[in-house]
């Protein structure tokens, strides 16, 4: 029989391994601890889908998304041709259709598979303006609010279009065991020598579609770019990918149009051959003025709201510049030289080549009150530039923080492990992107920075305040932008560096101190031509470091810890001052 004291230890013992396995496999939500991963989700590849899970009613694409407040009004006249609703193209001149009830009909729709496993929606644009022919249909999935378009075309040039002389049948739903409305029969229009297709047909018959221009038109080949590829992943199930399009080549100075059609992919039919539409006429026309500009902006000026306890604020360039950043020269390094406060001293042009670099003072107050930033002194720089042939505008807003924070890890029952000095690095560069439609000043997409990489986030799926203003939240000594709340890990199986996002007292309007630094007609600032690096590159042993954390955890941890450690990007682990905007990839690029 046991006594008292032996019963006492067997059930300490029992509660303890209750904790450990509850900590182990479920993250602090009390969820299953991969979670809290994002997942990134190729179309070619889609998830395993439940058949048996019921029709959610109402899907929330049957409801039509709404801005919370007006859209900017576009004031008439002037040398621009922004938001006046249709641009010429050379020759062949598309208005943008927002899919709704009153501009297009629902041909088909499936109730599973896709995104949220909740299937897809299949729109034909309707009621279109006198002359004006459909090139393709909108696809979209069924999780989210209906928002989309599309763009129809009309002949200018007299042979810009014809109709098709047959189709190919891309594939069908005639097989696939999912809940839909009949089957649905997809249709690539076979165009006239000299002419292609951007889009697809669908119908819920077997029988090919009327050759009627009506029904969809062929474009001509100069009017179009022949590369076009996966945009979004909207829907796939049983061997069928359904995906948005958009131009192969994209920047600020490619000419290809996103059009806003689809593509269909079935297992065992005919791959689709589908080109994007070309502005022949790119000539910047259709881009907003500077004032246009300035009233986009403050009407989708984002707050940024940053963590409770986000020590790294950011501030403006000339805040850090004034309060004692240095310019360092290699080989010269013990007479740094004070950074004049418009960086007019700064050198211009170059690479980033290793000679000269930033830094803050070496009296440790002075050098912390500059590392801390100042919300009261801080102020976004705004890149004005074309995407897709001009046909939209980025407004891209970079933030400066002078310093970034050191990292934090979450393996299995630890929350946040800190992980010393790694991470850390001196100045700090983020960015939003506004994109916004030239044919009537909507927004349609934000770009949220996330250290490598970002997201692409539609109007519909994002928080607003204030009006029409998204929010954006800056991840907690990382600086990464998120259109929500929460964490974020960069690892898997709910283990990885934390991002941490939450709402606080700490936030910015963007709209209450920003200046244009880059666009058409724009005199840039000296400072956006340094382009070596904003911070030191501080020589640390990493795997010395690793290795003093890893000795401190227990040794069924050691393992785990070092596989995520090695899979953590450079930029987080090492302490190296980045380069500024100019010098990104996306400054000409997409994102």
């Amino acid at each position: 029989m046991q006594s008292s004291n032996e019963k006492t230890s067997n059930l300490l013992r029992f509660l303890l391994i209750i904790v450990f396995v509850n900590h182990v496999f479920c993250d602090e939500n009390g969820t299953g601890s991969n979670l809290n991963v994002t997942v990134s989700i190729s179309p070619h590849h889609p998830l395993p889908v439940d058949t048996s899970s019921k029709i959610p009613s109402p899907l929330p694409v049957e409801t039509s998304f709404k801005f919370p407040s007006p859209l900017p009004v576009i004031p008439p006249g002037g040398e621009k041709n922004f938001g006046k609703g249709k641009i010429d193209l050379g020759g062949l001149e598309v208005i943008q259709v927002s899919i709704s009830e009153s501009t297009s009909q629902r041909v088909w729709r499936a109730f599973e598979g896709g995104p949220d496993n909740m299937g897809v929606s299949i729109f034909e644009p309707i009621n279109l303006p006198a002359g004006f022919f459909t090139l393709g249909f909108y696809a979209q999935p069924n999780n989210r609010m209906l928002f989309g378009w599309v763009l129809v075309a009309k002949d200018i040039s007299g042979n810009s279009l014809r109709p098709p002389v047959d189709y190919m049948e891309l594939g069908n739903t005639t097989s696939l065991v999912v809940k839909q409305d009949g089957p649905a029969y997809f249709w690539q229009p076979l165009c006239p020598n000299g002419y292609v297709a951007v889009g697809v047909l669908v119908t819920t018959s077997p029988v090919k579609p009327s050759l009627r221009q009506e029904s969809i038109s062929c474009v001509r080949s100069d009017h179009t770019e022949q590369m076009s590829e996966a945009d979004a992943w909207v829907w796939g199930i049983e061997g069928v990918t359904v995906s948005s399009l958009r131009p192969a080549n994209r920047g600020t100075e490619a000419a290809g149009v996103f059009t806003g059609t689809f593509s269909f992919q079935q297992l065992n039919f005919p791959l689709p051959s589908l080109s994007c539409l070309r502005n022949t006429k790119f000539d910047l026309s259709n881009m907003p003025s500077q004032d246009h500009t300035r009233q986009l902006f403050r009407s989708y000026s984002p707050l940024v709201y940053f963590h409770p306890n986000e020590e790294f604020l950011p501030s403006s360039v000339d805040w850090a510049f004034s309060n004692g950043a240095l310019l360092y020269q290699k080989g010269n390094e013990s007479n740094p030289i004070p950074v004049q406060p418009n960086g007019s001293n700064l050198p211009q042009g170059g690479s980033d080549d290793g000679l000269y670099w930033l830094d803050y003072p070496a009296d440790e107050s002075a050098r912390e009150r500059v590392k801390r930033g100042d919300l009261g002194n801080t102020k976004v720089y705004l890149h004005i530039k074309p995407m897709f042939g001009g046909t939209f505008t980025d407004i891209v807003i970079w933030i400066f923080f002078p310093f970034n924070g050191n990292a934090h890890l979450k393996i299995l029952f630890m929350k946040s492990l800190s992980l010393g000095n790694v991470g850390e690095h001196i100045g700090d560069w983020e960015h939003i992107t506004l994109r916004i439609s030239n044919f009537n000043g909507e927004l349609w997409r934000v770009y949220f920075s996330e250290h490598s990489g970002g997201s692409l986030v539609e109007a519909c799926d994002l928080e607003f305040q204030g009006g029409n203003k998204p929010v954006a939240y800056s991840s907690l000594h990382g600086h990464a932008m998120f259109s929500r709340p929460g964490l974020v890990l960069q690892g898997q199986d709910g283990n990885g560096i934390r991002n941490d996002m939450a709402r606080s007292d700490k936030f910015f309007d963007t709209s209450t101190g920003y200046e244009v630094i880059a666009g058409q007609g724009i005199v840039e600032p000296q400072w956006l031509n340094y382009f070596r690096k904003w911070g030191p590159t501080v020589q640390h042993d990493l795997e010395k470091t690793i290795d003093g954390i890893a000795k401190t955890l227990p040794g069924f941890l050691r393992k785990k810890f070092r596989q995520l450690t090695d899979k953590i990007p450079h930029e987080v682990l090492e302490e190296e001052g980045p380069t500024g905007p100019k010098v990104k990839q996306s400054w000409n690029a997409d994102e």
